[in-house]
């Protein structure tokens, strides 16, 4: 880390980490079961929060209540949650909306009452987030994106409050579903129901807080 630090001293923010682990075969894994909650784990977070640093994380959504735990024993730590907290509807996860997206919500909203993890509005046009959007032959545009992220996206919002949400393009991945206008447009579309000062927030202010970003003077 200070090497990295050494070497863009303006420009280095934190680590990026994706733990996601999943009984099932058809869901990968980038790690191994239970390692949030491993001493080494801990101890670097540890680390990270001394130096000022931040740590981007993805999970799969069941991993959520290992994350709320994480985030307590690491209160001065900034954690940027990625992709929606890890929403997964394929796989074992599919045709099951009705208790996948009410474990979703109960355990996301678990997580937002740990004060120091912030949540990115983001990478809904993965596969693995169930929508159909990647095999049409006429890409969605901005309205239909509109309505179909609304109840997803509100509720984190209300779960986490705009000043500790961002929105996400996760580009390139997500060009498998939509284009970087049809995103940013729906991104608008949405937030028309916000105020300025949380459209500011979702825009721009959370994320040039969390990754402490500074305007040139």
């Amino acid at each position: 880390m200070e090497a990295l630090r050494a070497a863009s001293p303006n420009r280095f923010r934190g680590i990026r980490h994706t733990v996601t682990w999943d009984p099932h075969p058809e869901i990968e894994n980038r790690e191994k079961e239970g390692v949030l909650a491993s001493a080494d784990y801990r101890a670097g977070a540890q680390v990270l929060a001394r130096k000022g640093l931040s740590l981007d994380i993805g999970v799969c959504f069941p991993q959520l209540p290992e994350l709320s735990a994480f985030a307590k024993t690491v209160p001065d730590l900034t954690i940027i949650l990625n992709h929606l907290g890890g929403l997964t509807r394929i796989g074992p996860y599919a045709n099951r909306d009705d208790e996948v997206l009410a474990t979703w919500r109960a355990r996301l909203g678990a997580v937002a009452q740990c004060p120091n993890v912030n949540l990115k509005l983001g990478g809904i046009g993965m596969p693995r987030l169930g929508f159909d959007w990647h095999t049409r032959a006429r890409p969605i545009g901005s309205e239909e994106l509109t309505s179909s992220m609304a109840p997803i996206m509100r509720y984190c919002i209300e779960q986490f409050s705009p000043n500790r949400c961002m929105f996400e393009s996760n580009f390139p991945v997500d060009k498998v579903s939509f284009s970087h206008h049809a995103l940013f447009n729906a991104f608008k579309r949405f937030s028309k129901s916000y105020s300025g000062s949380e459209r500011a927030a979702l825009f721009h202010d959370t994320a040039a807080r969390a990754y402490r970003i500074s305007e040139p003077g």
